[in-house]
């Protein structure tokens, strides 16, 4: 095992972060440290993992300081509860922590060991966006007392730590801001747009939409962004982002909400609640530089991606 690359990934055991392991430890050459506090994941999403001799399980919380006794080579930070109803509902402040105290933890790990490193930043550090499509050189237009502010300025804050520490340590960082994504292993009580859809209408509820429906989202299929996310990680040291990783391809909630509808029960309604506060009217990514830089693009049409999440929470369900 001496010639294993050893990759750590925070948050593995969550949405992404288990796809990820996943992908990952399908090259023989590595060796996953998967690092998760369970606060808002479960172990279930890695347990066909957890005897995998190239696969090992801590369960560590990285806002306290981390040791590994293993030299690592690769850090993906995913770390942080990333739902609304997680983030705000659950323990805002633990999220900021997270965000902020979790970025110097693993930040001084990867200094530590001279390994690349990569943050999971987000598209709401664009917060409700007067720029659309959003570009990575627009800064945003975010509400710091809201009650989203935990997540978007924590996300804010940890990108600036990790240009700081690229800046005085030289550490080779990697910043990707992840627009909304879906598929399997996604939670039953995540709480965002498609994963909500698919359990309401699959317990044949109706569906629940905040506002009048007319507010846009970009979906990504999760294959797509673990393929980005890796060809991120291996960019030459001189790039360091930040860079847009999502769906260019723009739906309404309405849209979104009616074709869920119809694959699953076409007997349900829909209806309509209060839109959140600060809850975005727009978001849909310019992934010009992902193009360039990653030769990359999303595949996966949200028809078959649909298809696809819908078996996998039918199966959960049941």
């Amino acid at each position: 095992m001496n010639n294993l690359k050893n990759i750590l990934i925070t948050g593995g055991c969550g949405f992404i972060g288990s796809n990820l392991c996943k992908k990952l430890i399908q090259d023989e050459n590595n060796f996953i440290i998967c690092l998760d506090s369970n606060f808002t994941s479960s172990t279930d999403n890695i347990s066909n993992l957890i005897n995998n001799p190239r696969f090992k399980f801590v369960k560590h919380d990285i806002i306290e300081p981390i040791e590994i006794n293993k030299k690592i080579d690769e850090i993906y930070n995913l770390a942080c509860p990333a739902s609304p109803k997680k983030y705000q509902g659950k323990n805002a402040i633990y999220t900021t922590k997270t965000c902020v105290f979790g970025a110097i933890n693993i930040l001084e790990l990867a200094k530590k060991n001279n390994a690349k490193i990569l943050q999971s930043s987000t598209s709401e550090i664009y917060g409700d966006s007067r720029e659309h499509p959003q570009k990575e050189n627009y800064f945003g237009n975010v509400n710091p007392i809201g009650p989203r502010a935990c997540y978007d300025e924590g996300k804010r804050c940890a990108e600036s730590l990790f240009f700081d520490y690229k800046r005085i340590y030289n550490l080779e960082v990697k910043i990707v801001r992840i627009f909304n994504t879906y598929g399997p292993l996604m939670d039953i009580e995540d709480g965002r747009v498609i994963s909500n859809f698919i359990c309401q209408a699959l317990k044949g509820n109706n569906l629940t939409v905040y506002g009048d429906g007319s507010q846009t989202r970009s979906f990504c299929y999760i294959d797509d962004l673990i393929d980005a996310l890796i060809k991120t990680m291996n960019t030459k040291k001189e790039f360091s982002g930040p860079i847009n990783l999502g769906n260019p391809i723009e739906y309404t909630i309405n849209e979104i909400a009616e074709s869920i509808k119809n694959k699953i029960n076409n007997k349900i309604n829909i209806i309509y609640m209060p839109l959140p506060v600060d809850d975005p009217h727009k978001r849909k990514p310019d992934i010009s530089l992902a193009k360039k830089e990653l030769n990359w693009k999303p595949k996966i049409s949200l028809d078959k991606g649909l298809d696809l999440t819908i078996s996998y929470f039918k199966n959960k369900l049941n």
